[in-house]
């Protein structure tokens, strides 16, 4: 059974423009590796949530975790460069 990896995106709630681009380059990425039978799951969680702050520590939004560990923060990924960190989570 293949692992799935979870991609956290942390911004504002409404998504301001950056952190709906972190979304959309993310969810690109997932679905170029789905088709490689990768199980990818991306979500949107609001950046001033306690749970968010606790357990991240992620203050500046845009943020990107994957499978629980923060990988960027104020930065919006290539595609590119989204599909390296997800293909990276699927080899731990």
């Amino acid at each position: 059974m293949a692992k799935t990896i979870t991609a956290e995106v942390f911004g504002p709630d409404p998504p301001c423009h950056r952190c709906q681009l972190v979304h959309k380059t993310v969810e690109q990425a997932a679905a170029e590796l789905k088709a490689q039978g990768l199980d990818i799951r991306v979500i949107r969680k609001p950046i001033m949530s306690r749970e968010v702050v606790a357990r991240y520590g992620v203050l500046v939004s845009p943020a990107l975790a994957i499978n629980g560990v923060v990988k960027m923060m104020g930065a919006v990924p290539t595609v590119k460069q989204a599909r390296d960190l997800l293909q990276a989570a699927a080899k731990d």
